[in-house]
């Protein structure tokens, strides 16, 4: 279950730039069945600046990895879950402690079934490390593109009617 980066184009050629780069790791996860035994799955991690809130978790369902069940959640969440139990609801993390050393325990439940995944808890700090070396902890609204946030805002929200003014009736008096 050793951790394999993917390499991440920092720019155009591979030169560097001042935009962070995305980071992405691929790793072997265990999917847990109720007996305890485990599924190799093969996963990759993925984070990108652009949202630097969220990572998101690739399980790969083929061997060439065309196709994917994904899985996106807060970046926070899942640092907490490498301390202590994190989470509610559909994304829950925890500490796990296995005979082949630390790991890290990933619950997902979904309207489609549910999953108990065991990642190398190594794997999981290290993929940290590197989104904190792009974007470090705290510094996440510095990413936002405040503008183009507010466009899409404008964009999908559907205008309101004017509302009636309540000192006056429907004649406008």
């Amino acid at each position: 279950m050793e951790r394999e980066p993917v390499p991440a184009v920092d720019g155009p050629g591979g030169e560097q730039s001042r935009r962070p780069a995305a980071v992405a790791v691929e790793t072997v996860v265990r999917l847990l069945a109720p007996d305890a035994t485990g599924i190799p799955v093969r996963c990759g991690l993925h984070y990108d600046p652009g949202d630097p809130y969220a990572v998101q978790v690739r399980f790969f369902l083929d061997r060439r990895r065309r196709e994917a069940v994904c899985w996106s959640f807060a970046r926070e969440l899942l640092a907490s879950g490498l301390d202590e139990p994190s989470g509610l609801g559909d994304v829950r993390i925890w500490p796990w402690r296995t005979t082949s050393g630390d790991a890290v325990a990933l619950a997902l439940s979904s309207p489609d079934g549910q999953a108990l995944l065991e990642a190398p808890r190594s794997t999981v700090a290290a993929f940290l490390d590197d989104t904190y070396a792009q974007v470090p902890r705290g510094r996440e609204s510095d990413r936002l593109d405040i503008d183009a946030d507010a466009w899409l805002s404008g964009q999908l929200l559907p205008e309101l009617p004017e509302q009636a003014d309540p000192d006056h009736d429907q004649d406008g008096r």
